[in-house]
């Protein structure tokens, strides 16, 4: 409310939409965003592949990075053409090798890439940062 000579008079104040970090999502609007359906969604998190967490009611809710995660899964499902059992055996053996290699560069003094970033992976990922 603004507060001119001429009296009090109403304002409105607009706000751009921002993300909350920790903020969860639905498992109906994660399975709408990752263009995936909703019993897969499931399925992927019975597999252990997708982390969420339930409610009290016992619906699925999920952290937004795991969007990367099922992106990551379909990646590898279509692209190699395996089944999801499999695709968790092989982001385990890529999340290994990230490790040690990122371990071997700090050992040779190599740059690191910075946590977080998009990392060339052998599934197909984004481009790398390096500090």
């Amino acid at each position: 409310m603004t507060i001119d000579r001429d009296g009090p008079r109403a304002t409105t104040i607009r706000y751009l939409p921002v993300r909350i970090p920790g903020a969860l999502i639905s498992g109906e609007d994660f399975a709408r965003r990752s263009g995936i359906h909703p019993e897969l969604l499931a399925r992927l998190v019975r597999l252990g592949l997708v982390a969420a967490s339930r409610d009290a009611s016992g619906a699925l809710w999920f952290r937004p990075d795991e969007l990367t995660t099922v992106a990551r899964i379909e990646r590898l499902h279509t692209g190699l053409s395996l089944n999801y059992a499999a695709v968790g055996v092989v982001m385990d053996l890529l999340d290994r090798i990230r490790v040690l290699e990122r371990a071997l560069r700090r050992q040779r003094g190599d740059p690191v890439r910075i946590q977080g970033s998009d990392e060339t992976s052998i599934d197909g990922g984004g481009t790398a940062t390096w500090i």
